[in-house]
C-alpha cells in the first residue's frame, strides 16, 4: 500500500526518514527529530506538557538583544509548537512574553509584548491553518518571574514565552477521552467449565 517514487522507493514527503505509509505525522517541519512513527519528539513532549499543565513554557526561544527579532535557532522549537497547535484548532491561547529584571519595568513590558507578537506572527505566517482569533498576546515584562533576578542562569529562566490555554475545559475533555481509551476493556469472565 506504499506510494513509491520513479525508482520504486517508498515516498517520504516530509523528508523525516519515515516513509509516508508509516508516518503518523506526514507534514513534519524540516529539522525536527522524529520518533519511529514520524512524529516530532519535541511536539509529543510539548503536548504532554499542555495536557498536564494547561500551558507550554518555552525558555529556549531567543531574540536579538533588546529586540523582538526571533533568532533562527529558535525556529525548530516554535515549529514543534506550531505543528501541535494545528492539531488543536479549538484551543484559545494567550501568548505571553516575559523578560528578566534588568532594565526599566516600562521598557521590559514593551519588549515582552513585542516579542510575544513576533512569536504569534511567526506561527500565523508559517502555519496558515492557525487563525488569528485563536490567539491573544500579552507582554508581562518582568512582573511574573519564575526565579530570582539574580544572575545569568535565573535571568535566562525568566526570559520566556508561554502559551496558556484560556479554555481549559477543552483540555479536560481530551484528558478524560484519552484516559477512557487507555482502560482495558472489561471482557466478561469465561464461563466454560475447566477440566
Amino acid at each position: 500500500g506504499a506510494t513509491v517514487d520513479a525508482k520504486g522507493c517508498p515516498s517520504d514527503s516530509d523528508g523525516d526518514g519515515v516513509f509516508n505509509h508509516g508516518d503518523d505525522c506526514p507534514d513534519t517541519p524540516k529539522g525536527l527529530v522524529v520518533d519511529s512513527r514520524g512524529c516530532p519528539v519535541e511536539m509529543i513532549e510539548r503536548e504532554t506538557e499542555l495536557l498536564d499543565t494547561g500551558m507550554i513554557r518555552l525558555q529556549n526561544v531567543n531574540f536579538e538583544t533588546a529586540k523582538a527579532d526571533i533568532l533562527p535557532e529558535s525556529f525548530p522549537t516554535l515549529d514543534a509548537v506550531g505543528a501541535l497547535l494545528v492539531k488543536w484548532p479549538q484551543l484559545a491561547i494567550e501568548i505571553g512574553g516575559h523578560t528578566d529584571g534588568r532594565g526599566s519595568a516600562a521598557a521590559n513590558q514593551k519588549l515582552s509584548l513585542a516579542r510575544a507578537k513576533s512569536v504569534e506572527a511567526y506561527l500565523l505566517t508559517k502555519y496558515t491553518e492557525l487563525k488569528d482569533e485563536q490567539f491573544t498576546v500579552k507582554g508581562y515584562g518582568e512582573a511574573k518571574p519564575i526565579a530570582p533576578n539574580d544572575g545569568e542562569v535565573n535571568w535566562a529562566k525568566n526570559r520566556r514565552v508561554e502559551f496558556v490555554v484560556q479554555n481549559k475545559d477543552v483540555l479536560k475533555k481530551e484528558v478524560e477521552r484519552r484516559r477512557m481509551m487507555e482502560k482495558p476493556s472489561e471482557a466478561p469472565a469465561d464461563s466454560t467449565p475447566q477440566n
